[in-house]
């Protein structure tokens, strides 16, 4: 059970085994550690220390972020004591070869996640200019088959990046004045909830990496650098587009967002407290964001043609301020990526269904199992 506590001003307390997350009198959540895998914090939360010491006797992943979802630093459980494992992991990055086959693995996964979802758009929206930049990234699979360093590996992923940003605001109903990737700080709608899904992804596959067993600091395709977590941004590749692209065109096209749900945030301004208590239509009802496409279901997406002009509606680029989510949309964001997270498929390689959560857990443990000399192969999730 993941639990996301965004009630400025609370306190979490222990109360006998349960943790309560109080404001004044006033209980908001009673959580039963047991229950817990992973506590994500928002802002001006504070943990008493009866709490902090019940959080860490049950090994409760705790991840500090700020109000508006940028991370911050977290409480992991204690380290795996598997040093032999952890050994041949650093043995490892001074393996050319292995970091070589590892890398070119996970970008092609990457690469071919990537295609396919625009392809789904150009399905969706009759957009041959989705389908060109699709063509694009698979043309970049060849050669990269015959990347024989890291640096060639990096370049491949970066262009194919840049040319699948170029056509995924095509898939976006309204765009709202997103017409590339950016990040720090997202200054329109999209990019603002890109980069918290893709924030809640990696913690994720931080908790992922951690149930494996594995040191989440030497990656191959990420080159390790002071305090970065470069194993778990490499195997979060494969699932940006699969699970955090997918659901952002979801959360917009089926109007759970609109253009009221955000704001432009200027110095001074404050942020709104209160959280609403309402439903959330189902993000995982949209068929584009399913991790296996029917071809002959593909062809009867109704959903509106794109609009080609330049013109944008709600709130506007800007290249100053960030642009962030309303409380309430907060919410469900984060209902929403939950639900997608227990959204099961089938996948060959583990012979049974999987949930999106079990294929991140999965994936760090066939890692392991490469670390190991189990598996000769990296295999990444793929869409289909």
């Amino acid at each position: 059970m993941v639990v996301y506590i965004k009630t400025q001003g609370a306190r979490i307390i222990k109360e006998g085994r349960r943790l309560l997350v109080k404001k004044g009198e006033d209980t908001y959540h009673t959580l039963f550690t047991y229950k817990l895998r992973q506590i994500v914090i928002f802002g001006n939360v504070e943990i008493t220390h009866r709490a902090l010491a019940q959080i860490m006797r049950h090994q409760i992943d705790t991840v500090f972020l700020t109000y508006s979802g940028r991370y911050l630093g977290r409480i992991a459980a204690a380290e795996s004591r598997n040093v032999f494992l952890h050994k041949r992991q650093y043995r490892l990055l001074d393996d050319p070869d292995f970091g070589v086959r590892f890398a070119r693995a996970v970008v092609a996964g990457k690469l071919s996640n990537m295609a396919t979802l625009l392809l789904r758009i150009k399905r969706s929206r009759n957009d041959s200019f989705a389908s060109e930049k699709a063509q694009e990234i698979q043309c970049l699979l060849k050669p990269l088959e015959q990347a024989d360093n890291l640096d060639s590996i990096r370049g491949y992923e970066g262009r194919g990046s840049a040319v699948y940003f170029e056509a995924l605001p095509r898939g976006f109903i309204d765009r709202l004045g997103f017409a590339r990737r950016v990040r720090r700080p997202p200054t329109d709608p999209i990019n603002s909830v890109l980069s918290l899904l893709y924030t809640f992804l990696m913690n994720r596959v931080y908790a992922a990496v951690r149930v494996a067993g594995l040191d989440p600091y030497p990656g191959l395709l990420h080159s390790i650098d002071y305090g970065r977590y470069s194993l778990v941004l490499d195997l979060m590749e494969e699932f940006r587009s699969t699970i955090a692209d997918t659901l952002a065109l979801s959360l917009f096209n089926l109007k759970i967002l609109k253009s009221s749900d955000f704001r432009i945030e200027k110095p001074g301004d404050d942020d709104p407290y209160a959280l609403k208590e309402e439903g959330v239509p189902d993000v995982t009802k949209d068929p584009i964001g399913l991790i296996s496409a029917n071809p002959a279901e593909a062809e009867q997406f109704d959903l509106p043609e794109q609009r080609m002009e330049d013109k944008t509606t709600g709130v506007q680029p800007t290249a100053r301020y960030p642009v962030k989510l309303n409380d309430d949309a907060f919410r469900r964001v984060i209902e929403s990526f939950e639900k997608k997270l227990t959204t099961s498929f089938y996948y060959p390689p583990a012979e049974r269904q999987l949930t999106y959560g079990d294929a991140l857990i999965y994936q760090a443990g066939h890692f392991r199992k490469l670390v190991e000399g189990e598996v000769k192969t990296y295999q990444p999730v793929l869409l289909r």
